[in-house]
């Protein structure tokens, strides 16, 4: 089994990221806070005053939008492009988290995770005193969106398979699975890069959008080449950023999921479509908790483990 633990955390200490938003061109910071006991991820809009009641879970059932991103709301405030940011927490293994930002979407940074994963180790990691509950697929859920589809099957451990079909032969057809668990999502996920093509991202900067983008923080995919002058980080990068994204998307089931996600043509608006169905079948899931020894003292003032939806420029499905 992969990546199982039996107690809730949070962070030991606050930790800052600033960067570019990729769709706004603002600039943009996020504070990470430590957070009680069955918290959850919460974001605080700073610059917004008249927020709805000053939180927005990042919560499936807050979602507002997954055309470019993932973006969650509440009325009166939302936070876009949290994929990244989500996908380190969840695989790092944060539970409760309030992220402060004053701006509307997470900054982008290199495209990747890094600079999140940077963020908590930074932070640290704090057990606290209370049990972590799991969701437990227990039985098949499958939808199929055009030529997309997805399906979420019970795993002992969390699992993501995802196989992309590009025509562009410059990134075809490609596959990449893993148990997801801090360790691997350090050696072979965080780092992919988002990615688009040119074409798209001029088509979207005519219309004020994607007013960020860069060859600093996207993949950029022109006629005959990849436009970036390091080339790729991996010869899959691409297949390694759309599990990124997944696991960021599928954190907003509220807890860590036990079964394995596969997914083909996939991306943020059929990784949340794909939680709707599994939610909505009570009988495919149950929430569990994982034995823990009880001869381990916690701490959560003293103790600590030391040790982020693609931005598309183009349409979500691949």
């Amino acid at each position: 089994m992969t990546g199982r633990r039996g107690r809730q955390s949070t962070l030991r200490r606050r930790a800052t990221v600033s960067g570019i938003g990729v769709h706004s061109g603002r600039e943009v910071s996020i504070t990470l806070h430590p957070a009680d006991v069955d918290s959850g991820v919460n974001f605080v809009r700073t610059d917004v005053a008249d927020s709805h009641d000053g939180e927005i879970p990042a919560r499936f059932s807050h979602v507002n939008a997954t055309e470019l991103c993932t973006s969650v709301g509440v009325r009166g405030a939302a936070v876009a492009t949290i994929e990244h940011l989500m996908a380190a927490l969840s695989a790092l293994g944060v539970d409760n988290v309030t992220v402060e930002i004053d701006g509307p979407e997470v900054p982008v940074m290199d495209g990747s995770a890094g600079a999140f994963i940077a963020a908590i180790d930074r932070a640290g990691i704090a057990r606290l005193d209370a049990p972590l509950r799991y969701l437990k697929v227990l039985k098949p859920v499958r939808i199929a969106i055009g030529q997309s589809v997805a399906e979420f099957t019970p795993y002992n451990g969390r699992r993501i398979e995802v196989e992309i079909d590009f025509k562009n032969p410059l990134i075809g057809r490609q596959q990449f699975a893993a148990n997801i668990d801090s360790e691997s999502f350090r050696r072979d996920i965080a780092r992919a890069r988002t990615f688009g093509f040119l074409a798209d991202v001029e088509q979207m900067w005519a219309k004020g959008l994607a007013r960020g983008a860069s060859l600093e923080n996207a993949v950029v995919i022109g006629d005959d080449r990849v436009i970036n002058p390091e080339g790729l980080r991996f010869a899959d990068e691409f297949a390694r950023h759309k599990v990124l994204d997944a696991i960021g998307d599928l954190s907003l089931a509220g807890a860590p999921i036990l079964g394995c996600y596969r997914s083909y043509r996939g991306g943020h608006h059929l990784n949340f479509k794909a939680l709707e169905a599994l939610f909505a079948d009570t009988d495919a899931w149950t929430m569990t908790e994982v034995p823990v020894r009880r001869d381990v003292r916690v701490d959560a003032a003293a103790g600590a483990v030391p040790a982020l939806g693609a931005i598309a420029y183009g349409p979500d499905a691949s």
